[in-house]
């Protein structure tokens, strides 16, 4: 019996830390960078606005990096989407899809309204509130990040 409560033990923390980084808003992931620091990258606030088309939506998040080197969001996917693009939004308003954003070395990478954004476009459903929406978020260097967003009422504004 000594034996065994080690392994349920050692079983149950990985279920434990698997579901957090599958469910949560907030996951973590780092990697060496080739000037020898790395990134220690943490995204938090996700969030998709009910859509009033069924056709397309947008997401948004903050990614810390509190690691010594800087990254690169390089690509995202959603099950949900047939296309996930992102774009930021020029001083005229006029947005403009990019190949990918920086996450400064002791800085952030904030996706807001109105600024740096994700369009996910050919929904093959039209999320609703109360609905989560799983983003795959691809690095230049750190490992992928899955993230839960939850699904918000159009008119959500988030606190901060």
């Amino acid at each position: 019996m000594k034996n065994l409560a080690p392994h349920v033990a050692v079983a149950v923390a990985t279920l434990v830390v698997g579901a957090t980084a599958l469910t949560g808003c907030s996951t973590s992931s780092s990697a060496a960078s080739p000037a020898g620091g790395s990134p220690e990258l943490k995204v938090t606030g996700a969030y998709v606005p009910q859509p009033p088309m069924a056709d397309m939506a947008a997401g948004y998040f903050a990614i810390t990096n509190s690691g010594t080197a800087p990254d690169r969001l390089t690509g995202v996917t959603s099950d949900i989407a047939s296309d996930v693009s992102m774009h930021t939004t020029t001083a005229s308003d006029q947005m403009k899809p990019v190949a990918s954003f920086t996450i400064p070395a002791g800085g952030r990478l904030v996706l807001s309204t109105g600024g740096n954004h994700l369009m996910l476009m050919g929904l093959k459903h039209k999320p609703v509130a109360g609905q989560a929406v799983a983003f795959h978020l691809r690095f230049a260097t750190s490992a992928p990040i899955t993230v839960r967003a939850p699904v918000e009422p159009a008119t959500y504004q988030p606190k901060g």
